[in-house]
């Protein structure tokens, strides 16, 4: 068995998805975006809270790919990430220890690089020019 990255319960996964999107719901930035996508909210938190104990626990139940998933949105932006992530270290600080908030948040900082990368690729070429269509 291979052992967490750092030690937290699946329903603290699960208590910091769901404050983290009753927040977006509400915020005026990401609120629109999920919003232009999500129909199922509940749905929705259960697949990302499958991706935490994945990347967190090891448990091998979430089967998505996120990176296709930002990148086919259409409407997510590079810039889009530092805000998101604000809210999730703030979320992160108000459900957990801070030895546990800290992990996770260098645990999501490190994957959201990856996927403002991606999200880069797509709206910019190869070559860094924009992709006006």
């Amino acid at each position: 068995m291979i052992e967490p990255r750092f030690a937290i319960s699946p329903a603290q996964i699960d208590a910091v998805v769901a404050d983290f999107y009753a927040f977006v719901r509400e915020h005026p930035g990401p609120g629109p975006v999920f919003a232009a996508h999500v129909t199922d909210w509940p749905g929705h938190e259960a697949k990302i809270a499958r991706f935490w104990r994945n990347a967190i626990l090891f448990e091998r139940c979430y089967d998505g790919n996120p990176m296709a998933a930002h990148i086919k949105a259409g409407n997510v932006r590079p810039g889009m990430f530092e805000p998101w992530l604000g809210l999730f270290d703030m979320v992160l600080r108000r459900n957990l220890p801070p030895e546990t908030a800290a992990a996770w948040s260098e645990l999501a900082h490190r994957i959201g690089r990856g996927l403002r990368a991606g999200v880069v690729e797509s709206v910019n070429g190869p070559d860094g020019v924009p992709r006006l269509r």
